[in-house]
Parts: C-alpha cells; sequence; structure tokens
C-alpha cells in the first residue's frame, strides 16, 4: 500500500506507522518489531452482488463450514496473543454474518482493531450507528466507477445507489469512511470524477487498487489498464492529490498492490525538478519494504485456511481450528512462505535485475504466476520502462 499523501507531504495517518518503520526490510513475521502482520478475514464467501473481478468468486449461496462464532473467537484470541494490530473484516459481504458486530467488538475488546471492507450496500443509519459504537476504526466501501460503470461491474442493478446511502450514512454518524476503487480499462477515465466525488461526499480517503488477476479477476487481463494507462491514471492521482492539499482538503490518498507507484512518484518529481520532493519520496519508500504479503499482511479464508493475502488462496499454510495463527505464520517449512519472508535471491527477469528492488520487493506474486504460471517471475503489473529500472 502506497499513501499517496505520506510521500508527497509527510503527513500522518493511524496506518502509516505499519507501512513506514525503519525495520521494515528486516521484518520476517510482522509489520513493525514487536507486532504481528495485519490480517484480512475473509469472513464469508457470500455475497449480495456479483462482482465481476471477485476473488473469492463470491455469489447468493450459503455456503458450508464456515468459522462459527466460538472458533472465530478462538482465532481472534490467537490474533491477540500473536500482536496483529489489525484485522480487516471482508468477504463475501461481511455484514451477512449475523455475528459481524458481537465478532468486531470482541476484536475491539482483545486489541486488535477491527475494520471493515465491505460493498455498502447493508449500511442503513441504524448499522452505521453500531459500526461505530462498538469500535469499528475504519469502513471501506467499494465503488468502480459512478453509477453506469460500478453497476455492470457490481453485476447487481441499484448497487450503486445502495453504496451512495451507506456512505452517507457512515458520514452521518461520524463514522470514518473512504471508497475502494479498482482501476480498469473502463473506468481509469473517471478519476477526476471520483475525485470530485469524495470532495462532495465530505469522504476522507481512498484507495485506488490494481486490479489482480486472481477469482474472477483471472478473467479480466485483456481488461487491465496498460502502462501507458497506469502513468495516466497516476498523473491524475497526483494533481488531485496536490490540489487537495492546496486547498486545505485533509484526504488520505493511497494506492494498492503495486509498489511501482511509489518508484514512479519518485522519477516524477526529479523529472520536473523538485528535489526536496524527490528526496522525502525515496525516503519513505525505502522504509516501506515493498510488498509484504507473507511478512507484514496475510489472509485468512471462510473455513479457516491461511494465504499470503486475499488473492494468494491457491496457497495454503495451514488452518486456524488445527494450529494457532501465530504458529502458522511463523513456520517457514512451506517453500512459498520461506521465499515470501526472503524473495529477493528467488526472483526472476525484470524484478530481479530492477535497481529498486529494495523499494518494490517484487511488487505482486499472483499477478506474476498467473500471467507466466511461474510464482517468482515479474510482475507483469509493472508499468516502469526498462530505462527507468536501469535495465
Amino acid at each position: 500500500m502506497i499513501s499517496v499523501t505520506k510521500l508527497l507531504f509527510a503527513d500522518d495517518y493511524f496506518g502509516d506507522s505499519l507501512r513506514y518503520t525503519k525495520d521494515a526490510h528486516s521484518m520476517r513475521n510482522g509489520a513493525a518489531a514487536g507486532i504481528g502482520p495485519v490480517v484480512v478475514w475473509n469472513s464469508t464467501r457470500t455475497c449480495n452482488l456479483k462482482c465481476r473481478h471477485c476473488y473469492m468468486n463470491s455469489d447468493s449461496n450459503k455456503y458450508k463450514d464456515e468459522l462459527s462464532t466460538a472458533e472465530a473467537k478462538k482465532f481472534i484470541d490467537d490474533l491477540a496473543e500473536f500482536k496483529v494490530p489489525v484485522l480487516l473484516f471482508s468477504g463475501g459481504e461481511p455484514l451477512i454474518r449475523p455475528d459481524f458486530f458481537e465478532l468486531a467488538e470482541y476484536a475491539a475488546k482483545k486489541n486488535v482493531r477491527p475494520t471493515l471492507s465491505t460493498n455498502g450496500t447493508l449500511i442503513t443509519r441504524e448499522t452505521a450507528q453500531r459500526i461505530k459504537d462498538i469500535g469499528v476504526g475504519y469502513v471501506g466501501i467499494s465503488l468502480d466507477g459512478l453509477e453506469e460503470v460500478n453497476d455492470k461491474f457490481r453485476g447487481v442493478p441499484g448497487a450503486y445507489v445502495k453504496a451512495m446511502n451507506g456512505i452517507k450514512n457512515c458520514v452521518a454518524v461520524g463514522q470514518r469512511v473512504g471508497l475502494r476503487f479498482t482501476i480498469n480499462h473502463h473506468n481509469f477515465k473517471e478519476l477526476d470524477k471520483i475525485f470530485d466525488f469524495i470532495e462532495a461526499e465530505q469522504i476522507n480517503r481512498v484507495c485506488f487498487y490494481h486490479l489482480v488477476y486472481s477469482g474472477r479477476g483471472s478473467q479480466m487481463l485483456d481488461e487491465d489498464v496498460t502502462p501507458t494507462e497506469s502513468r495516466q491514471a497516476m498523473d491524475t492521482i497526483i494533481r488531485r492529490t496536490k490540489d487537495f492539499a492546496r486547498r486545505g482538503l485533509a484526504k488520505e490518498i493511497l494506492t494498492v498492490d503495486n509498489h511501482c507507484d511509489g518508484v514512479y512518484m519518485y522519477l516524477k518529481a526529479l523529472a520536473d525538478g523538485d528535489d526536496d520532493t524527490a528526496a522525502q519520496i525515496k525516503k519513505f519508500i525505502s522504509m516501506n519494504g515493498g510488498n509484504r504479503s507473507g511478512i507484514a499482511f496475510g489472509e485468512v479464508d471462510p473455513l479457516g485456511y491461511v494465504h499470503p493475502d486475499q488473492f494468494t488462496q491457491h496457497h495454503t499454510f495451514g488452518n486456524v481450528r488445527e494450529r494457532k495463527f501465530g504458529d502458522i505464520w511463523s513456520d517457514t517449512s512451506n517453500p512459498i512462505m520461506s521465499g515470501l519472508k526472503n524473495r529477493k535471491p528467488l526472483l526472476k527477469g525484470r524484478c530481479a535485475r530492477c535497481k529498486f528492488l529494495d523499494v518494490c520487493n517484487g511488487n505482486f506474486r499472483t499477478r506474476a504466476e498467473a500471467v507466466t504460471g511461474d510464482f517468482w517471475e515479474s510482475d507483469p503489473s509493472c508499468y516502469l520502462t526498462d530505462e527507468e529500472i536501469g535495465l
């Protein structure tokens, strides 16, 4: 995750203490010294939408053997013991679980900060108030464009209007809320409209995700942005982030799942002759450690299986029903887990020879595997040129 706001202005937000630490490169089992990884729990596969790019292949069906309430509480106990700082409740649609509020409140009481990733369609005013009251630190609501584009991707007419109501309800009760927007060929030209939207709706955070070829998203390779479009998207994000700051609007802007974004920002600042900003960007991306799936970030699926991240569920390290999460996370007997914790010697192609490897750490392995069949090959979504990366 790249904080565009942090890199440009050195502003501090909650997650920055996990993303920018002096010891990130030496960590093997957590986000920073003395704490575990941020964990996503896909608490159910069931969802009331059917998004075209869903990495979980979620739908409206009910699925057997998902963690029970008692099993989930034991899992949360194990996370607390391992000093996990954040538990992100995701899905499917996590609000479909009848015990969501009980479990999120339980996590908060165990000092594991609960956050929520949702499609927003089920957030009434009452629901928003309950979310705030139990201590959910942040609600991320997924939109993939304005109404026509969003509903096409979400697979259900009216999804946009319902998500909009969910956002408005969170804002109305003072619940911290942000957008999750997956960039693709169909919507990257709507980025300016998205910035207008978050200003108009008083939304204080937006995460722009790069597409990962997993689940139904694996069928969208030809709908991903091109390298040129990726650069155009970043130019828009940088320009609008600077505009917000110039006008005194406190908005946290992030990009997710493509660590060459930070390098692109550094090179762009150099090309613009802004040496001070370039130095600041270089400082923070050097502290970040690049992609840290399997180190500072992990995922547990609805059945309790542990994976490097939510997009890499075809590689499994154990089950929290059988072993504590911390024991699974620290076990390097699996070659993928071992490799992720020290991946540089295993990387191939452009990634292996890139002069920015220390600040990117090979980017996203699942994309490389989806396109080449080799987990350690180059990430095809790196849009930097050979000249820019020193080849």
